[in-house]
């Protein structure tokens, strides 16, 4: 077989991924750009309207208030799902009895909806008469709890803890998965010659986690910066809108009469995610 035949193979046997990713994502991507340039209200006729959303969109103190809200919980959340999934992985690679049975434990929150892991630590959070009030009285501290959802700098360290919580099993498997493929050979050498177990994890496990480092560091932003199901549980974006993400005020708009509007925040979300997957990757890679 000639060179040429093998990438007329190649090429052809890619042909039905890149018909998916058309249809999945460049045609709905086509089409969203369409509809954020008009006022379409979801039933009704729609007019074009040139770049009104979007300048309307960066008028809207709310709008900008979101933003802010949406950075400021992937900037807590995603180095915490890193660090916290690494710390697990490195504790799960070791050799100790009863590891599978914690592995379980850890990544068990993630296998459970957002959505109702936020309604149960609402209802554990709820004060004078969640479950953690009722441990703290039992101990005299019940004055501790206070009303944690009801103040936004309380509020957002909740959202994040809980987020963290929920999903650092995910990034502990992605984690541990890389460790489990680095030679045990590296480790021996590096002993021999005296390395430590700083130095052993600085110059051998961290350059060879980069793969998964990379990994997890866009995914995690991913799902930082388009969180929902965890604020609609906890606090529903309140109190007023000082927790509403981007995603929350985008389903709020769209079943507000604002389609078009609500389209083109999904569009303007698009690239504040884009830009630092971007990034990171980057970095990542000239790392590497």
């Amino acid at each position: 077989m000639t060179k040429s035949t093998k990438i007329g193979l190649h090429t052809f046997m890619a042909v039905p991924a890149f018909l998916l990713f058309a249809l999945f994502f460049v045609y709905p991507l086509i089409q969203g750009i369409g509809m954020s340039l008009t006022d379409w209200n979801g039933i009704s006729q729609a007019n074009f309207i040139g770049l009104k959303n979007f300048t309307d969109f960066f008028q809207d103190e709310r709008a900008v208030g979101d933003i802010r809200n949406t950075l400021l919980f992937a900037l807590g959340s995603a180095p915490l799902l890193n660090i916290v999934g690494l710390c697990y992985a490195l504790l799960m690679n070791g050799k100790f009895k009863g590891k599978s049975i914690a592995r379980v434990i850890i990544y068990l929150p993630a296998v459970i909806s957002p959505l109702i892991m936020g309604y149960i630590w609402y209802l554990l959070l709820q004060p004078g008469r969640g479950f953690v009030f009722h441990a703290l009285e039992l101990i005299g501290k019940s004055s501790w709890l206070g009303n944690w959802l009801g103040d936004f700098t309380a509020s957002m360290i909740v959202l994040v803890l809980v987020n963290v919580w929920q999903y650092a099993g995910m990034t502990m498997v992605v984690y541990l998965a890389g460790l489990q493929s680095i030679p045990g050979e590296l480790y021996e050498s590096a002993k021999m010659d005296g390395a430590g177990s700083w130095n052993s994890f600085r110059y051998i496990t961290l350059p060879m986690l980069l793969p998964s480092i990379r990994i997890n560091v866009v995914t995690n932003i991913i799902g930082s910066l388009s969180v929902f199901d965890i604020i609609m549980a906890l606090t529903d974006g309140g109190p007023g809108y000082a927790t509403e993400s981007l995603s929350v005020y985008i389903m709020r708009m769209c079943y507000g009469s604002k389609t078009g509007y609500s389209t083109a925040v999904a569009i303007i979300m698009f690239f504040i995610i884009l830009i630092p997957v971007i990034i990171s990757m980057r970095l990542t890679r000239g790392k590497e």
